[in-house]
């Protein structure tokens, strides 16, 4: 007897069946906040409204949204070919983009392997530091730094070596072997900083001590973002990254920056080791590679890395990690588009003549309600406030609520901090309109 087959139908209104990442689900779909379409500078509502983008997306549309040359290069290779496999083969592309990227790297950032997320580039780079400490002799280097208030993505080496609590709470203790430095972050030493405070390069110096508890035979890397993000915009101290690299030169421990959100421009800058003047030996970037038109990301490799795992027979796999969609043609066809944007329109340099209009632009909203710190570098804001007597993050939820809804205007928002990083893109114009509309939502839910 045949068995019964239920119909195949969708329910377009229907908000249930998808769980929505990183969102208070059953809060979110009694009134829900639907993007239907974007170009440029802004986003359109289901019903056609507009919304300032006043954070790129998640940080990643840095040449704006939907950009005529990388839609064009999208359509033009699906049309061409879809999908090659991924081990034992692979397509000019992903090799021509591999070469442009390393040619954009400092240092001897020679070799890109390339995977799908920042979270993917992040556990690759871990994975790496540990296969290249094997391979080199010294397999009793099996120890990871990260740092407090770091954010790495969401594997289970970037959870373990980030630093959110939340993040880290419910899915038991990770990775062993795992230890962290202090954030960087003081509001009574650096209050309303623009660009790199002038108080905390010591901080580096705690590597010193896990160093001396650990000894630095177990350790094989300390991972940190130049600039970390997704805690609220902390800008290294001055001084601080370089110290980091003496520190790990000292011990021969490998340094990875973690670029998934300074990379491609946004801080004035194709990486922010440039900004700082700080070569790591491995760099992880994702988001703005694409300009978040297909998901990609990668890991760029010294050669000294990459160089230690080229011995044995020539046909043995060297090292055995990748994805199915590692170096994806529709992927690398919006990298090479993008990478030619960014460099037709000047996009980083951009950045850099803006980053004091910028600044200054947020910082003329301390004194609007409930404002206890902001903090500015690049094209990036971090705007701390009061949280509500007993509800944290209440406040940001509602300021989020009210944007969407009322204001028509978007900034990201962690817990009781709006994090404001406009496309590279954007005029003058635009971040007086960003910082006016941030304006009403403070005092929207002051």
């Amino acid at each position: 007897m045949a068995l019964a087959t239920r119909p195949v139908t969708s329910v377009p209104n229907d908000l249930e069946a998808f769980w929505v990442p990183f969102t208070p689900n059953r809060a979110f779909k009694k009134n829900p906040r639907l993007i239907a379409r974007a170009k440029d500078m802004h986003y359109y509502t289901v019903d056609g409204k507009a919304v300032m983008d006043g954070s790129a997306g998640m940080w990643c549309c840095n040449a704006g949204h939907n950009r005529d040359p990388i839609v064009a290069a999208i359509q033009q290779q699906a049309a061409e070919l879809d999908y090659p496999p991924a081990f034992q083969f692979s397509h000019p592309k992903a090799f021509e983009l591999a070469s442009r990227i390393a040619a954009l790297a400092p240092g001897d950032l020679d070799h890109v392997f390339f995977c799908n997320s920042g979270s993917e580039a992040v556990d690759t780079a871990l994975k790496v530091a540990l296969a290249y400490n094997n391979v080199r002799g010294e397999a009793s280097r099996v120890r990871l730094i990260g740092r407090e208030r770091g954010y790495h993505g969401v594997g289970f080496g970037g959870i373990s070596v980030g630093g959110i609590v939340a993040n880290r709470k419910m899915f038991g203790t990770a990775l062993s072997g795992v230890d962290h430095l202090p954030h960087t972050y003081n509001r009574e030493k650096q209050a309303f900083t623009k660009g790199e405070p002038e108080w905390g390069a010591h901080l580096a110096d705690d590597l010193d001590r896990l160093v001396a508890l650990h000894d630095a035979s177990t350790i094989a890397a300390v991972i940190v973002e130049p600039m970390s993000g997704s805690t609220g915009v902390l800008p290294p101290p001055k001084g601080y990254l370089q110290r980091l690299r003496q520190i790990c030169d000292k011990h021969g421990i490998l340094l990875i920056f973690d670029e998934v959100i300074t990379g491609f421009g946004r801080l004035g800058h194709c990486f922010a080791s440039e900004r700082y003047d700080v070569t790591p030996d491995m760099i992880t970037f994702a988001k703005g590679v694409t300009n978040a038109a297909v998901p990609m990301a990668g890991v760029m490799a010294s050669k000294g890395i990459y160089d230690a795992f080229m011995t044995g027979p020539e046909h043995m796999v060297e090292l055995f990690h990748g994805y199915t969609y590692s170096g994806h043609p529709l992927a690398a066809a919006a990298g090479l588009a993008t990478l030619d944007v960014y460099k037709d329109e000047g996009l980083f340099e951009r950045a850099q003549k803006l980053e004091p209009v910028f600044a200054e632009a947020m910082m003329s909203l301390k004194g609007e309600p409930n404002v206890e710190d902001i903090r500015t570098v690049g094209l990036l804001a971090g705007i701390d406030l009061a949280p509500m007597q007993g509800k944290p993050g209440l406040r940001g939820y509602e300021a989020t609520e009210r944007m969407y809804h009322d204001i028509n205007i978007y900034v990201r928002v962690a817990m009781d901090t709006l994090v404001a990083s406009p496309p590279l893109i954007a005029t003058e114009n635009d971040i007086g309109e960003i910082r006016d509309g941030i304006a009403k939502v403070l005092r929207a839910v002051a």
